[in-house]
């Protein structure tokens, strides 16, 4: 079924004085809503206003788009119970994930052909030697990978890895490449994992993908921390900075706090804002601080 939202202004003034205004505000709407009493009503609920007087909705347009978690919105489902969405790039030969870091490369072990010799006739098998960085496609990088007495991949618990509620925050649409503490503002992200949508993997693997990339903000990662959120998961080139000098204060903050960081994420547009169950569990590497995952999420 079709999801709409409502962009539109607006000027609420309270009943113990004062007043809010809002310019090119959006919201999610149940249906297809078109009068401005109804999406009022709605817009002081999202924003939990008290002792509202008089809510006036103007320049109100309603179009058809994907919600984005609207509070007191009752979302409908738009994928089928239990749907598996993979939210991995694919590893193949020659990939370059982050540009200046060595490409993998597949090389033959025991060829199909070569191990006909030591199997029944008939029976046949292909073994082959990966060379590989850890921060190779869509990787998690525990905090052995920023400091040196932090939890190895071995020594991650997989309850802090398995079925996380996922909390995704759509922000491909904005117009500033950090992403502030505000954007979680909304939603409750205590014990989930936080997934930031920003769209920037439409350039993975290309030139392209290098420069430009969204990230998160410095007041964004305290925030994060502060709320207890278990794994921070985001499309984009890194969830620092990488044009603003060698400082990584994003993931500094994270795993000093025992987050978990997983990078180049693909597919999140295909989550609802809330609902679905995140994975990414690297193997159990013993003195290795990053390793690639299957990370995927159940929908229903």
């Amino acid at each position: 079924m079709p999801e709409y939202r409502a962009h539109f202004d607006a000027v609420v003034e309270f009943v113990n004085g004062g007043s809010l205004r809002a310019d090119g505000f959006r919201i999610d709407l149940p249906d297809r809503v078109t009068d401005p009493l109804t999406v009022g009503r709605l817009f002081v609920r999202h924003l939990g206003l008290a002792l509202v007087s008089t809510v006036r909705i103007s320049d109100l347009v309603v179009v058809a788009e994907k919600h984005r978690g609207s509070r007191g919105i009752e979302t409908q489902p738009i994928e089928q119970p239990g749907r598996v969405v993979d939210l991995s790039h694919v590893i193949r030969d020659g990939l370059v994930t982050y540009p200046g870091l060595p490409a993998p490369s597949v090389t033959p072990h025991l060829t199909r052909a070569a191990s006909r010799a030591h199997y029944a006739p008939g029976t046949e098998f292909a073994m082959d030697i990966v060379t590989m960085i850890g921060n190779t496609g869509t990787y998690l990088d525990s905090p052995y990978h920023r400091y040196e007495g932090g939890a190895d991949l071995a020594g991650l618990d997989l309850a802090t890895l398995v079925g996380l509620r996922a909390e995704v925050f759509h922000v491909q649409d904005a117009t500033n490449r950090g992403v502030p503490a505000s954007v979680f503002f909304d939603r409750d992200v205590g014990g989930a994992a936080v997934l930031v949508h920003t769209g920037w993997d439409r350039h993975f693997a290309t030139p392209a993908y290098s420069t430009g990339a969204p990230y998160l903000t410095v007041d964004a990662t305290e925030y994060l921390v502060e709320q207890g959120a278990l794994l921070v998961g985001i499309d984009s080139l890194n969830v620092d900075d990488t044009e603003s000098g060698g400082e990584r204060p994003v993931h500094s903050g994270l795993l000093a706090a025992g987050i978990h960081v997983v990078e180049h994420l693909t597919n999140l547009g295909e989550l609802p804002p809330s609902g679905a169950r995140f994975t990414a569990a690297p193997p159990a590497f013993e003195g290795f601080g990053t390793f690639p995952v299957r990370a995927f999420a159940v929908v229903g």
